[in-house]
């Protein structure tokens, strides 16, 4: 597997928590569990409090522009959905193993 390295790109702006909007329109918080560089590319996991307590992690892709905040775009393939999975896996739970 690449090499995963921590970075810290949206928790110097941001604190421990981003408001993303939904597609109905409303704003949830999520919480910054873990930034990560695979390969080369910033990828963020967060969670809203529901998904802490089903144990699930939203995956996404950190783009930054100079000059300009970082963005967050979605995963849409699923390869690389995966890569960023298993790389969390890996920095959370060590090994790639869920407890």
């Amino acid at each position: 597997m690449t090499e995963v390295k921590r970075i810290s790109v949206l928790q110097p702006l941001y604190g421990t928590e981003v408001e993303l909007v939904g597609e109905d329109g409303q704003t949830e918080p999520y919480r910054i569990a873990a930034e990560f560089e695979i390969g080369g590319r910033a990828y963020a996991g967060l969670q809203t409090r529901e998904m802490r307590k089903n144990d699930e992690t939203a995956f996404f892709r950190i783009s930054v522009t100079a000059g300009s905040e970082p963005e967050l775009e979605t995963i849409d393939d699923e390869d690389e959905w995966e890569l960023a999975a298993e790389a969390y896996d890996d920095l959370v739970f060590g090994g790639g193993e869920t407890p």
